[in-house]
């Protein structure tokens, strides 16, 4: 039987080509043409708005700053996440694009103190808190049991002057006695934490008069001067590598830091602060109603997070007790257990101001009322 022929093709498209080109051509028109009503959308919704950018941490208590979901009220607002050391430098020293910015509070409090900073002003929101018995770190072999056998000792620090390190010898000086003049203080030449903060501040390497303070050799950072017998101890804001790695020559001071943490606030009241959120004066003093409605966004976002902790933690979190554990932290601390505002937080903030200028850190005291926008004092968070 003969084959046929190949048969000559026709240049023509094929109605089903035709069909289908038309198709995507016409999926194409539609996707741009929704993309741009999105655009004149929310061109629409953001007319006559302040446009602003916040800078942050990616914590879950900003989520709905992040995604859009919580608003600042007459505001079009940005998120930049940011690490501490950056944004610190870039309120400082940089070139304060950013209207809005989380901020080491103990930097800010040193920069107005010090250097008469007045770029910026303060709302009271604490995105950052860390209770800090933890961050005490000894060598294993040194016979250091308690906080008093500090004394005489050589520590190890990353920097100085961080909001952190401030908190530590605070309570090391009135909840133990031990006075910062007690120890011998070794500035460690590297951090095995710095990819994590971001680097440190100038403000963060203030060296106070009448302390033994000395500089560690270059590249060897907190774990290595610990381990090789340098010094004996270390206070560090992060987990020091010796440590996360496991090693048996390291250990916290408090082998039940979460115990002693919880005993320290239950006497003392205190949850302690360590970064605040900064507003550009000239903008707030264009906008006087922005402290306000930064305060009130940043509060809401908070308390979706509140509301993700008690409905929907219990299964979407790893953690096999965390509606337990925030249960158990609403008992000690109460509802509202990361309070924003400044009568809740007076204690905490005063506590803080009180040890910048006793350890020789700020040349004055400085008080809340200077630090913080006028608009905000009386502020409060809505239930």
């Amino acid at each position: 039987m003969n084959q046929p022929s190949n048969p000559v093709e026709d240049p023509r498209p094929s109605r089903r080509v035709f069909l289908k080109a038309g198709a995507v051509t016409g999926a194409a028109v539609a996707v741009g043409a929704a993309a741009a009503a999105s655009r004149s959308q929310a061109e629409e919704e953001n007319a006559g708005k302040l446009k602003i950018t916040i800078a942050g941490y990616d914590y879950d208590r900003v989520e709905g700053l992040m995604d859009g979901s919580v608003k600042v009220d007459r505001c079009a607002a940005r998120f930049e996440s940011s690490r501490i050391g950056d944004m610190n430098r870039h309120v400082f020293s940089g070139p304060q694009s950013r209207q809005v910015s989380e901020i080491g509070l103990l930097p800010f409090i040193l920069a107005f103190a010090n250097d008469e900073f007045r770029d910026y002003t303060l709302v009271p929101v604490f995105p950052l808190r860390v209770f800090r018995h933890k961050s005490i770190f000894v060598g294993t072999d040194r016979g250091i049991k308690k906080p008093q056998d500090l004394r005489g000792r050589k520590v190890a620090t990353v920097g100085y002057s961080s909001t952190s390190l401030t908190w530590i010898r605070g309570i090391l000086q009135h909840e133990y006695g031990v006075k910062p003049e007690e120890i011998d203080w070794i500035i460690s030449g590297g951090d095995s934490s710095a990819k994590a903060s971001g680097g440190a501040s100038k403000f963060e390497k203030v060296l106070p008069p009448g302390l033994s303070i000395k500089m560690g050799p270059k590249g060897k950072d907190e774990s290595d001067l610990l381990l090789d017998g340098t010094v004996d101890a270390i206070l560090h804001a992060a987990e020091p590598r010796a440590f996360q790695q496991g090693d048996s020559r390291i250990a916290r001071l408090f082998p039940d830091s979460r115990q002693t943490e919880q005993a320290y606030f239950k006497k003392t009241g205190i949850f302690p602060i360590m970064h605040a959120v900064a507003l550009r004066r000239d903008v707030v003093e264009a906008n006087s109603w922005l402290p306000e409605a930064v305060f009130n966004a940043y509060s809401q976002a908070k308390q979706q997070t509140y509301d993700f902790l008690r409905n929907s933690a219990w299964y979407k979190t790893s953690l096999p007790w965390v509606a337990q554990e925030a249960e158990q932290t609403r008992q000690l601390m109460g509802d509202n257990f990361w309070p924003y505002g400044i009568t809740p937080n007076r204690k905490a903030l005063d506590a803080l101001l009180q040890y910048a200028h006793e350890q020789g850190l700020a040349r004055r005291r400085v008080t809340i009322e200077e630090l913080f926008s006028a608009s905000t004092m009386d502020l409060a968070e809505k239930s």
